[in-house]
């Protein structure tokens, strides 16, 4: 089924001409959909993914189109992984300008925290908080030695900032990035380099595959569950992404930018084709 806005990219430009972005996960997802814009704005793209073969898929879809690109196999959360991801970077590119901690997962189907173990907890750090500290300090002596500034984007969600019903963990560990990226956009902030979080709601990823698990009653619910009457998709965190990574945003930092539709600011209304009220806080079927 087709949906709007699915085919949507974000349209060729030269925001990011000649610079150097490393974006994890970018296998599939956002991840990819950033990967590409960037690549559509100039800049030479680092794909780095887990899974090697869709890295080397998005990387050539890359350079099919003529851009540059550089496909690595890496598990963020392995220290030496990382750091053979940064040389790998600097021998292909010579420069780091813009980092995108895209990784992070929710890992399950989660359940109530009473039941859950520290085995669960330390393994919701590792991929969701924990790896965006590892790849950051990894990346930062490049991009600081460079002299000129840069950009860090770092991907959080909604749940960061609101309550999540059986993830807790997940959404504390996503509310930790966001606080991570104030704090070090602190101390970042003496060498121009920048640092910002994209939260995003409803978009569809490999994780989240709506089109399997809505029903078409589900589907004719959707602009009463988001303001903007759609789902978001790969082409909405990645315009984020290329204004973020470009100058466009040079007097940005410390800030996050929520890509959700319109969720995060209706904060539990919902639009509804009923009654005298065009919207209601206390859905009878939403």
């Amino acid at each position: 089924m087709e949906h709007p806005g699915t085919d949507r990219e974000v349209p060729v430009g030269e925001l990011l001409t000649g610079r150097a972005a490393i974006v994890t996960g970018a296998g599939a997802g956002i991840g990819a959909g950033i990967a590409r814009a960037f690549a559509r704005h100039g800049a030479r793209v680092v794909v780095v993914d887990v899974d090697g073969a869709r890295a080397a898929a998005v990387a050539g879809s890359v350079t099919d189109a003529g851009g540059e690109a550089l496909a690595v196999t890496a598990d963020v959360c392995e220290e030496a992984k990382v750091a053979a991801l940064v040389t790998a970077t600097l021998e292909a590119f010579g420069r780091i300008d813009v980092l995108v901690n895209n990784v992070g997962h929710y890992l399950g189907g989660g359940g109530p925290f009473v039941d859950s173990t520290p085995q669960d907890w330390s393994a919701l750090y590792r991929v969701n908080l924990e790896q965006v500290l590892r790849v950051t300090h990894a990346v930062l002596p490049a991009m600081i030695r460079q002299g000129d500034g840069g950009s860090i984007v770092n991907l959080t969600t909604v749940e960061a900032f609101r309550g999540i019903p059986h993830h807790p963990v997940y959404a504390a560990m996503k509310a930790g990035v966001v606080q991570f990226s104030k704090s070090l956009a602190l101390d970042l902030s003496e060498h121009g380099i920048r640092v910002n979080d994209i939260a995003p709601d409803v978009t569809r990823s490999r994780q989240l595959p709506y089109e399997r698990w809505l029903t078409p009653e589900d589907e004719a619910r959707i602009p009463s569950w988001v303001p903007l009457g759609r789902l978001g998709e790969p082409a909405d965190p990645a315009g984020v992404a290329v204004f973020l990574a470009s100058d466009l945003s040079a007097f940005v930092t410390g800030t996050t930018i929520h890509c959700d539709g319109g969720t995060y600011a209706a904060g539990g209304w919902y639009r509804t084709s009923h009654g005298p009220r065009s919207w209601t806080n206390r859905p009878h079927d939403p």
